[in-house]
């Protein structure tokens, strides 16, 4: 006790108010502000802030800052003289350190300092390392560049040391610091600038840990006179949680600084305007760094000597938090900029990638691996392709030096879709020759949900061919080549590849549906020549639909295709044409093809057709399969038309496909007869009524069953109403002409857009 009274009474620092009072000074006068009123008020903490804080008492602090009003003042980022004063002391020949490995030490002494067990609360068991870690932590421990710079860290730890404890001012020693610092990059002058404090910060909870069971770090904390019962001083606690709080938050920008240097410059120069506006405030911040960074050196040094007398001021406590806020909203707008330029840079490696990809497909190969291992990311080790069939994983290389078909949708593949070409591919007669390989395009940049990872494994389990095990496999600037080279947006595509990776075609799925595997190998000059052996008949409009209608054609039969979704209609049409066929001895097979988008509606057709045995029906089961087919050919044929060049002026078939179109945009029913595959005609609800009602005017010229159809279309042909109403509702995904002419008079027809999403 009697030593205690020999020690010298706390120094106080005249120019810190030892009131209550948690208003900061005024700016002194002949001093220069560095922030606006409107950024004081918003900077200043809350007087909720200042009551929670161990600034708040009567005592003053014993800060080695001189504490004028300059200390306490708030500075605007912006202030054009700050600004110019921090860009003169910068002159760096230092430009490309990697400073990483010294941040890392710098997060390691953070961590480990008793800080941590104070902000967090009770004691908090000491971390331990694994052995993993400790072999990272040595590798940085004994990087070159933390050896480099030990002189220079060890330098300025000794002029914060000394400026600070002779009561230098802040802005004086910060400034001082950045020309010492002169020849340093940016990011390199905060690092080195905080690893000096750290190691200051360091030895101090070193001393502070050891100190119960080492004596020679008791003996330092006695002549620092350091108090011995941090851990229960409520005050110095709350302190340290703000110090705490602050190097936090210098270390989130020390990081952000950190990564604007790491951005690679092959995809944004470090002059480029881009690059110059997003770091145009760096300086400014790093300046804010040192000056908070000499803040919390204050407030170790303030400890040296104080004993258990130790009392925070107000206007300390108020210049940290200050210093915390203003940091917090420089890293935002740093982080926001980060993530701009990143953003920038990504589409800029997207753009080389995706011109690299396009440069392979023009390039040619010996085989197909360069281009499918280029879309196809993939490990060696890794088997990225599912075998639907026998249901195992599969390298790339099985599909080596074949023709590849890639089907290409997003995961709302439509299942009636996915079941014909199922039925096609099951019915292929070359199938040696190409395989199908199901690509699925799945957006990236967002997870995958387990609702589309379901909904992936049910399509890839429904699948006989190849499919590409994950989506996580398809390559982000495959998908994006994708979309802009081969303009997919939401409608399946198959793309052909040849044995050497070569496009083929960039959609066959038209000759799919028109041809099938007959359409091997889906060139365009495959599809050309395919177009000049056909002729329109009932092999071509119906094909391989219904094997029934196959089997009626070798057969000689007359066969009637009709469709609509009027039933009354239906009833009317069936009963009389079936009526005529039994009074003319016309062997006759009728079969409802019915009308697309119109599911609801057409159900309810099929299911009263086959109750009342009106016709023949698609199985009732999967109706809409057929249905769907068998309007997608005709939606495909005219599409490939026109790719083609060829025009309903010109060419027979494509006024035929033309007119089914129409009759199928109409509210009306429709019919197509034919015998085998010599005669055809068709007709509208209409016209076939007044055909069908005037039947004893021209039905005593059938004197023979094959003569029905030609003397139908002999009177159809001349019924010719004194109004007609036409539609052609056209796949909106295919090629639309400028100009159609009307299948019936020869106008051009008016064009409208249509949006439609009900399929009833």
């Amino acid at each position: 006790m009697a030593h205690r009274e020999m020690v010298p009474a706390p120094r106080t620092n005249p120019l810190v108010s030892d009131k209550s009072n948690p208003k900061p000074p005024t700016t002194a006068p002949g001093t220069q502000s560095y922030l606006t009123d409107r950024e004081r008020a918003k900077l200043k903490p809350s007087q909720d802030e200042l009551d929670h804080s161990p600034a708040h008492h009567s005592n003053g602090g014993r800060g080695r800052l001189t504490k004028g009003d300059r200390r306490y003042r708030h500075f605007a980022a912006d202030d054009i003289g700050l600004n110019k004063q921090i860009q003169g002391t910068h002159a760096p020949d230092h430009e490309d350190l990697d400073v990483k490995p010294v941040l890392s030490i710098i997060e390691e002494i953070l961590r480990h300092g008793k800080s941590f067990d104070i902000v967090h609360g009770a004691q908090v068991p000491a971390h331990s390392e694994s052995y993993e870690e400790k072999s990272f932590q040595s590798a940085y421990h004994d990087a070159e560049i933390v050896k480099l710079l030990a002189y220079p860290i060890n330098k300025i730890s000794c002029e914060i040391i000394c400026k600070c404890a002779g009561g230098g001012e802040a802005h004086s020693i910060a400034i001082g610091l950045l020309e010492t610092l002169s020849n340093y990059g940016w990011d390199a002058k905060v690092v080195i600038t905080f690893a000096a404090f750290s190691v200051t910060y360091g030895e101090f909870w070193l001393v502070d840990q050891l100190r119960g069971k080492n004596q020679l770090a008791k003996d330092i904390a006695a002549l620092k006179d350091l108090p011995d019962t941090m851990e229960h001083n409520e005050e110095i606690k709350k302190k340290f949680k703000a110090i705490f709080n602050l190097l936090q938050t210098v270390l989130t920008v020390t990081q952000i600084i950190v990564e604007f240097k790491e951005l690679p410059t092959r995809y944004i120069n470090r002059e480029s305007p881009e690059m110059v506006s997003a770091t145009a405030h760096i300086p400014t911040t790093v300046y804010w760094i040192i000056r908070s960074i000499l803040a919390c050196a204050s407030v170790l040094l303030n400890l040296v000597g104080s004993g258990h007398e130790y009392i925070t001021s107000t206007a300390e406590s108020w210049e940290i938090l200050s210093l915390a806020n203003k940091l917090s909203h420089m890293a935002e707008h740093l982080q926001e900029q980060l993530r701009k330029l990143k953003e920038l840079i990504e589409d800029r490696k997207t753009d080389a990638a995706l011109a690299a990809l396009k440069k392979l497909f023009e390039t040619s190969h010996i085989d197909n691996m360069i281009i499918l291992k280029s879309i196809i990311r993939a490990r060696e080790d890794q088997m990225p392709i599912f075998d639907g069939t026998r249901r195992i994983n599969e390298r790339l290389e099985v599909l080596r030096l074949k023709y590849v078909l890639l089907l290409i949708s997003d995961l709302d593949l439509p299942q009636e879709e996915l079941n014909i070409l199922h039925l096609i591919y099951n019915q292929q007669t070359m199938r040696h020759e190409y395989e199908v390989l199901w690509f699925p395009i799945v957006d990236h940049a967002v997870s995958i949900s387990p609702t589309q990872e379901r909904q992936f494994l049910d399509l890839r389990s429904s699948m006989p061919w190849y499919s590409v095990d994950h989506p996580s496999f398809v390559d982000p600037v495959a998908i994006r080549y994708i979309r802009e080279i081969w303009n997919f947006i939401h409608m399946p595509m198959l793309v052909v590849l040849d044995p050497q990776g070569r496009v083929a075609n960039t959609n066959a799925l038209p000759m799919m549906w028109i041809w099938g595997s007959h359409a091997f190998p889906f060139t365009k000059q495959r599809e050309l020549d395919l177009w000049r052996e056909s002729t329109w008949n009932m092999d071509l409009l119906t094909d391989s639909i219904d094997p029934r209608i196959q089997e009626w054609t070798r057969d000689n039969k007359t066969i009637c295709l009709y469709g609509g979704d009027d039933i009354n209609w239906i009833r009317r049409f069936t009963t009389t044409v079936r009526g005529i066929a039994t009074t003319l001895h016309v062997p006759l097979e009728m079969i409802y093809v019915g009308k697309r988008n119109s599911k609801d509606r057409v159900r309810r057709c099929h299911e009263i057709i086959d109750t009342e045995k009106l016709s023949h029906i698609f199985p009732l089961k999967d109706f809409y399969d057929y249905i769907w087919f068998f309007w997608v050919r005709l939606g495909s044929m005219w599409n490939s038309k026109l790719q083609h060049g060829m025009t309903v002026e010109t060419d027979k078939i494509m006024q035929e496909i033309m007119a089914m179109l129409t009759y199928d945009g109409s509210e009306q029913g429709w019919a197509v007869f034919s015998r085998g595959l010599y005669e055809m005609t068709k007709g509208k609800d209409d016209i076939l009524i007044t055909v069908f009602d005037n039947f004893n005017q021209w039905g005593h010229r059938v004197d023979h069953p094959d003569k029905f159809v030609p003397e139908l279309d002999k009177e159809i042909s001349g019924v010719h109403p004194e109004h007609h109403c036409n539609r052609l509702i056209l796949p909106g995904h295919g090629n639309i002409p400028e100009r159609v002419v009307c299948s019936e008079c020869g106008r051009t027809m008016d064009k409208f857009v249509m949006y439609r999403c009900c399929t009833d």
